[in-house]
């Protein structure tokens, strides 16, 4: 099938993962896939939410948001705190990367990563949280580089991508043209040891199978594989 910008059906869009662009962050990158771009800041802040205060153990949260001007039309600044959506991508954002984090060894610390969308071109909670993972890394080595921890808390990698059915064909990493004409559109988490942390499928047409299903879960597996890969040659090697 010929999909809007010449891709074949289970290619990737083109990634790049460059570190280090917020000097002042204690990890950051900015990712950008396909026309996608999201800059990702992880900051570590020496205390924890109300609930963990005591125990001993911290926390990993994130903040997602849009600029003004990262999609066609403007939209609008959430001056009053974020939205639904907004909501629902940030705590997706968070529980991804706890996911593959020990936060008893982080000590009563939390770190924050802002994920800001400069411009959207689909995929933007799933670039957001393989970006995050790559601020994570270099804010857990910046941790150990200050003797903050002792044992390095991360268990393993994580990344993220869509999968959606054009027609009645399975594609992996849908652009916003076929995220609008998606028949199936999913989002997929899964760690480097090929485990899910989430999956987010609706049918917007008819229901789909679980022959379908396992094929688009096959093909966010390999999609994911190829974008951890791309993690580790941007980190130098495994964290």
């Amino acid at each position: 099938m010929s999909r809007v910008d010449g891709r074949e059906w289970n290619q990737i869009r083109s990634v790049r993962i460059e570190r280090g662009y917020l000097p002042s962050a204690e990890g950051s990158c900015v990712i950008t896939i396909g026309k996608t771009k999201v800059i990702c800041a992880a900051s570590v802040e020496d205390r924890v939410p109300p609930f963990l205060k005591n125990s001993g153990k911290g926390w990993v949260t994130a903040e997602y948001a849009m600029m003004p001007r990262s999609t066609s039309e403007r939209t609008p600044r959430e001056t009053r705190g974020p939205g639904g959506r907004t909501m629902e991508i940030q705590r997706l954002i968070g529980r991804s990367l706890r996911a593959v984090v020990n936060t008893d060894a982080l000590g009563e610390r939390t770190i924050t990563l802002d994920c800001d969308v400069v411009w959207a071109d689909g995929g933007t909670r799933t670039a957001s949280i393989t970006g995050a993972y790559v601020a994570l890394v270099d804010a857990v080595r910046w941790m150990t580089e200050q003797r903050m921890i002792k044992t390095n808390p991360l268990q393993g990698m994580v990344a993220a991508i869509s999968v959606g059915i054009l027609g009645t064909q399975e594609v992996l990493d849908l652009c916003y043209e076929e995220d609008k004409q998606a028949a199936v559109d999913m989002n997929v988490v899964m760690t480097d040891k090929g485990r899910y942390v989430e999956v987010q499928g609706t049918a917007e047409g008819l229901p789909f199978d679980r022959p379908t299903l396992n094929r688009m879960l096959d093909l966010a597996h390999a999609g994911i594989q190829h974008l951890i890969r791309l993690q580790r040659d941007a980190l130098g090697g495994t964290p």
